[in-house]
């Protein structure tokens, strides 16, 4: 099953996790939104700045810190993907709470390692 994903803290760095990430949930065949700071592209996925307004997104995957989080906290939650996957460096357990509240459920995991190992 295709999981449309936003991946939040895209970067046009290729070095970086979240470019990765891009990269390889479009390989997997996922529907990807890459929304970041700056605009630019992720392989041919284009990087947004502006917040998608789509409302069907299945899965949130974190690339930002959980200091820069706070901002995202209603966003995320007016979006009610069916997950939020917090990745290695953006654990949030207050935000997890809030989302887990309005039943969206969250995990703590890599989005690559979870693609690679066929868990997503």
């Amino acid at each position: 099953m295709k999981k449309k994903t936003l991946v939040i803290g895209a970067s046009p760095n290729p070095e970086r996790y979240a470019h990765k990430a891009v990269l390889a949930l479009s390989h997997h065949g996922h529907p990807v939104t890459a929304l970041g700071l700056r605009p630019g592209k992720a392989g041919d996925t284009p990087i947004v700045t502006e917040r998608p307004g789509d409302h069907d997104f299945d899965t949130v995957t974190f690339y930002v810190g959980s200091r820069h989080q706070p901002g995202y906290y209603d966003y995320v939650a007016t979006l009610k993907p069916r997950r939020v996957i917090f990745n290695p460096g953006t654990e949030n357990p207050e935000f997890a709470r809030l989302l887990n509240h309005a039943g969206i459920m969250t995990e703590e995991a890599c989005t690559l390692v979870l693609l690679a190992t066929n868990q997503y």
